[in-house]
């Protein structure tokens, strides 16, 4: 029985099109496409504008955009240009279209987190979703629907931590925990502020993660982002070489960071073994992820998971004992897949 059903060609037809808009809006984003409002100012004589927009903390954020000059005007032009709004409409008729063909859309109340960090910047400056949104996001982009594992209400995010300064200019830096409680959502930080939680919802918590270093599992803190993240171990795994993809939702796609799907498979399977005794639910679902992937991955990405599977094997013993537990387990929860047989003839 396989652990995955091949979407209709409508459905992967118009997902196509919508992660195509997506990205290229994403692409083209500037000042002119954020809410807020232009602010002309005198400087010694002469007209400057600044491009001013309250922050998720409430305050009032002035970013300077030029003098009044032909440049400048056509920014602001371009802002009050209703092409603009029709673009965006025409794009949430696309997204609502691809989820009456069939594509896998996400709950409005995590798209809604997900946009906010977007539209801060998270993803800009190297974050990326990790866990089950990852795997829902896999649907789509691979035009298939998971028949276990889906299911989720927590929502995890991970950054490469201290090495943000590659990804960010000097003089950006994010908040994202005021974006967080500008949402008004009941989020409330952990003790570590690592992860935040719903009183109302236990079960739905935004954790952030980052890879285990020198420092151990102690919390890593990152100025620049206004962020603490849990170290994991293998969680560099999932932080190298991530991909693009568009999730749906029924308020307009959003463009993320996630994992290479081979990448998240095998780290599934390292994980397995690192769950606590009352975390045995969160290891089943791990294993079922990686499953439903692998099963695809055999099939249409041999040569994929076939390199990676010697890339962690490379590792060392403690990676290589990990990965053998994982996939003993799956192998015997899912026989009917014969995920033994097949992983041989990938790698040969």
């Amino acid at each position: 029985m396989s652990l995955y059903q091949e979407s209709s060609l409508a459905a992967q037809t118009a997902f196509a099109g919508v992660d195509e808009a997506a990205r290229q809006a994403d692409l083209q984003r500037s000042v002119a496409n954020v809410p807020g409002g232009f602010a002309k100012k005198m400087v010694s004589g002469r007209a400057y504008w600044y491009y001013q927009v309250k922050t998720p903390d409430g305050r009032l954020q002035q970013s300077y955009v030029g003098p009044d000059d032909a440049a400048t005007q056509t920014l602001i032009e371009r802002h009050a240009d209703p092409s603009a709004k029709l673009a965006k409409q025409h794009l949430l008729r696309l997204t609502r279209a691809a989820i009456e063909l069939g594509c896998a859309d996400i709950p409005p109340k995590h798209a809604r987190v997900i946009e906010r960090l977007a539209d801060t910047g998270l993803f800009s400056a190297g974050g990326i979703l990790v866990g089950t949104h990852a795997f829902l996001a896999y649907q789509n982009t691979l035009g298939v629907r998971w028949v276990a594992g889906a299911a989720t209400l927590d929502l995890d995010f991970a950054h490469a931590g201290r090495n943000v300064s590659l990804a960010l200019p000097e003089n950006l830096n994010l908040d994202t925990t005021a974006a967080i409680e500008s949402l008004q959502m009941g989020f409330i930080p952990n003790l570590k502020h690592t992860s935040f939680k719903k009183a109302d919802e236990p079960d739905f918590d935004l954790d952030f993660l980052t890879s285990r270093g020198r420092a151990g599992d102690g919390p890593v803190t990152v100025p620049r982002l206004n962020l603490t993240m849990q170290p994991l171990r293998f969680m560099e795994l999932s932080l190298e070489d991530p991909m693009r993809s568009t999730l749906i939702a029924r308020n307009g796609p959003i463009v993320v960071n996630i994992p290479r799907p081979e990448r998240y498979a095998l780290h599934k399977l390292l994980v397995f073994g690192e769950r606590a005794q009352a975390q045995r639910a969160k290891a089943r679902k791990d294993v079922a992820q990686a499953a439903a992937l692998m099963d695809y991955l055999l099939i249409h990405d041999t040569a994929e998971i076939a390199t990676m599977w010697a890339d962690v094997n490379a590792r060392g013993p403690g990676w290589r004992r990990r990965l053998k537990q994982g996939f003993e387990t799956m192998a015997t929860l899912y026989p009917e897949s014969d995920f033994e047989r097949r992983l041989e003839l990938a790698i040969a």
